[in-house]
């Protein structure tokens, strides 16, 4: 929709009476299904699931066991948060918050990321401290106990897969899950090397190459959730391509104050004034709609059209 506009305060001193300003709101505000049922399963499965593994790591004498059930249960509390934040983000916004709850997503992620990195920081330091210990491992124990490990993980793991590249807190659960995986598998191959050459040091060794492959993975993860929280674009949206498309739109001769950034994990917001010589403005405003959010999923956008060039524009 088109309205009429006074002088614009971000190029106050210049004449705009005979400037058109178009505003176009392209909103997006249903509930995002974020699979809320899919965190509350996980919870309770992997809740379980340690509680049991804690008290055969007790009965083993398994450092790589015992480190399954610390990040086990660091994927606990990260379900936790990314469930909350999913409710949270569902939750329609009041008079000061305009945007409403999505950025809690954005928070539980980081926190998720944080999260798993402090998991691995204790599992390594256990480990070490296991190096000289020489304890005596309970080699069948850990293996079977690991073995169902690894079937709940990548069944949790599972849950998430579709939306990992759509929603970062479904990514950060999906690479929870095969980071638990991946530790799993890990005890299983330590408990099978102890048995048949009953060296207990491989337990600790092991438990320190897992912590790793976990930290390597992570990375993506605490980068893209920093970047969402300092309102950087979304991983996937190149801001000057959007610029060029803009840009290509027949009649639109320069673009700027241009920003794009993360409302949530999974929706993107970008404001733009498109400087135009057309006649149509309502025309315009509905084709650079449908082109932000056809290209690049931008569902939620505010545009301001301005007649002809405008001086001293830097970053037009």
């Amino acid at each position: 929709m088109a309205h009429a506009q006074g002088p614009s305060p971000d190029h106050a001193g210049h004449d705009h009476a005979a400037h058109d300003h178009g505003h176009a709101h392209g909103h997006h505000h249903g509930p995002v299904d974020t699979g809320d049922w899919r965190y509350a399963v996980g919870l309770i499965v992997n809740l379980a699931f340690v509680a049991c593994e804690v008290g055969a790591g007790l009965w083993s004498g398994s450092t790589a066991l015992l480190a399954d059930a610390g990040h086990n249960l660091s994927d606990v509390l990260g379900l936790a948060m990314a469930g909350g934040a999913a409710w949270l983000a569902r939750r329609a916004g009041g008079p000061q918050k305009t945007y409403g709850y999505g950025k809690a997503t954005v928070l539980a992620a980081l926190a998720n990321a944080l999260l798993l990195i402090f998991a691995c920081g204790a599992i390594a330091l256990e480990a070490v401290q296991r190096l000289d210990a020489g304890a005596e491992v309970q080699s069948r124990i850990v293996m079977m106990v690991a073995g169902v490990g690894i079937l709940i993980n990548l069944g949790t793991a599972l849950l998430f897969m579709r939306d990992q590249h759509s929603d970062l807190n479904a990514r950060g659960a999906y690479l929870h899950m095969l980071a638990d995986a991946a530790v799993s598998i890990g005890v299983v191959i330590a408990g099978a090397a102890i048995l048949f050459t009953g060296w207990s040091i491989i337990d600790p060794l092991v438990s320190l190459a897992i912590v790793a492959v976990i930290l390597f993975g992570t990375w993506g993860l605490l980068k893209d959730s920093v970047n969402l929280a300092l309102d950087a674009a979304p991983r996937g949206v190149d801001v000057e391509a959007v610029r060029a498309a803009f840009l290509s739109i027949p009649g639109v001769s320069a673009v700027h104050d241009l920003h794009v950034w993360g409302l949530s994990t999974t929706d993107t917001a970008l404001t733009a004034h498109l400087v135009h010589d057309r006649s149509d403005p309502e025309a315009l405003l509905a084709e650079a709609h449908r082109m932000a959010r056809a290209r690049f999923s931008i569902h939620h956008t505010t545009l301001q059209l301005e007649a002809g060039p405008l001086p001293d524009c830097p970053d037009c």
